[in-house]
């Protein structure tokens, strides 16, 4: 268990004390360590902790419960934490347990939640959250709580300050430094008028708790732990409570033994940045992120999607790894306007905000089994294959893998390729790999939850062999012409 300390709280109710700010400091940017909890995409929490340490220079660890991570930031370094490109959301701690001992009856288990509240050391947490406030551009009250369930056109107003984010929160840093900031947004005044609006609640802040919680062996359920724990958090701290315009949401997260609690820090999740133009299994930027780290791009190299979607994985690419070039293609039109459509949207933002707006990609409407490239022509192979779900049918992936695995195979340069791809089609992937054993070796899988599917990203190396020498891709040609003359002959009967 590891907890803040809370000699800065008022013996009797917990709040912020007033000698955190100085005369000479009114806005509070005494610097404080604190623990910081982030959701990343189950399965890529090693590739998360990796990109923590390399661009804040700290050690994360990896929860138990899978898709969090934690761990500690200084307040002068917190605009760093929003700059991460594989965390959907961010929270700071005020507390949490290893090994939470849950009352066995539900009255005694809601009982300690009540009580719970009022002994929490909120201080630190808090000024973190007020900082975190002036760190931030002002979006107003949020619409709706729960980010996830908003819609694409509200996913894509708030997308448009994805890649000027560094710039934005460097320059909030910076007047901070220089000048007292005061926003408007109830909480997020300078810390000393802060404090005392929450001592004497003349101005009460609103505020919601949300309750994640997992395991078989709680008496109570999240709805339940929520009520009641916020029950005592609006009285301890007398805010008013609102589920949809809130200016505070307290995390309440519970799996198994661990409890954790926390103040969430983003408003939507961090994964809306990039597209604008949605379809109907558009991946999540975070996730693009984690795929593209696994096969480690280097500059120079050609990275292509042949199944591009709405191009969510060569914007990721071509946005963070942007020394690579990326070819996005697709073989239906409306994906294919829809990637147009979210790269001149990616330059007319980048444009705007007076940076280079030429991105290092490209699209092209193809036949996937038939690419229009030259053989041993691309570096990298990553996309996000049809799981047969929204997008085509198992029955067709039996033909469609196979066949997309060799023409992938040719295009590929032997020895030094690599493919990254991602289907929840298990079993016919893993027919479809044996088929193609002299063409692609498996050199790791990590299983992701995409929409609530159990999915696999599988890391495939090119081999040595020489395209058109090996039984497999001799084998699967012939194949490619038989069903073509069928379907030929089909046509023509019809």
């Amino acid at each position: 268990m590891s907890s803040h300390g809370d000699e800065d709280q008022d013996p009797e109710k917990g709040q912020p004390s007033h000698s955190s700010c100085t005369d000479t400091d009114a806005t509070c940017l005494e610097i404080i360590t604190v623990t910081v909890g982030a959701t990343v995409p189950t399965g890529f929490e090693l590739t998360a902790a990796e990109e923590v340490k390399e661009k804040i220079g700290v050690d994360a660890r990896v929860s138990k419960d899978r898709g969090r991570i934690y761990f500690p930031i200084t307040t002068d370094k917190l605009f760093q934490v929003h700059l991460l490109r594989s965390v959907d959301n961010l929270f700071v701690v005020v507390e949490e347990y290893d090994h939470y001992q849950f009352k066995q009856s539900k009255e005694e288990a809601l009982m300690d939640f009540q009580q719970l509240a009022s002994k929490l050391p909120w201080t630190n947490a808090l000024e973190v959250w007020k900082l975190n406030g002036t760190l931030k551009k002002k979006k107003g009250h949020r619409k709706g709580g729960n980010g996830s369930k908003m819609k694409p056109n509200i996913e894509a107003h708030h997308a448009t300050e994805a890649d000027t984010e560094q710039q934005e929160l460097t320059e909030a840093v910076d007047a901070s430094e220089g000048q007292t900031k005061a926003e408007s947004t109830p909480g997020l005044e300078d810390c000393e008028q802060t404090s005392e609006e929450l001592a004497s609640g003349a101005k009460p802040i609103k505020f919601r708790v949300t309750c994640n919680r997992a395991g078989d062996k709680h008496s109570f359920s999240s709805n339940e732990a929520a009520r009641d724990f916020g029950g005592a958090v609006q009285e301890f701290f007398q805010w008013k409570a609102d589920m949809t315009k809130f200016d505070i949401e307290v995390l309440l997260n519970i799996h198994n033994e661990e409890v954790v609690i926390g103040i969430a820090l983003t408003e939507e999740s961090l994964h809306r940045r990039n597209i604008s133009h949605f379809g109907p299994t558009t991946l999540r930027s975070t996730l693009c992120y984690g795929m593209l780290r696994l096969c480690k791009p280097q500059a120079s190299d050609i990275i292509l999607d042949p199944m591009c979607g709405t191009g969510a994985i060569p914007l990721e690419g071509a946005i963070e790894f942007n020394s690579s070039f990326y070819i996005a293609g697709d073989n239906n039109d409306m994906a294919v306007n829809r990637t147009v459509n979210n790269i001149c949207h990616i330059q007319k933002r980048r444009a705007d905000k007076g940076s280079a707006p030429c991105l290092p990609i490209d699209t092209v409407r193809w036949d996937l089994c038939s690419l229009p490239m030259r053989t041993s022509s691309v570096d990298i192979i990553i996309t996000d294959m049809p799981f047969g779900k929204r997008m085509g049918s198992r029955k067709k992936n039996w033909d469609l893998y196979p066949s997309c695995l060799r023409e992938m195979a040719r295009v590929c340069r032997p020895g030094t390729g690599k493919a990254v791809l991602l289907t929840q089609d298990k079993k016919c992937f893993a027919k479809a790999i044996s088929r193609m054993g002299g063409l692609w070796r498996k050199l790791h899988t990590v299983w992701v939850n995409v929409g609530g599917l159990h999915a696999g990203v599988y890391l495939l190396k090119r081999t040595g062999a020489v395209f058109g020498q090996t039984p497999e891709d001799v084998h699967e040609s012939r194949g490619a012409l038989n069903e073509q003359a069928n379907e030929k002959e089909d046509k023509e009967l019809s």
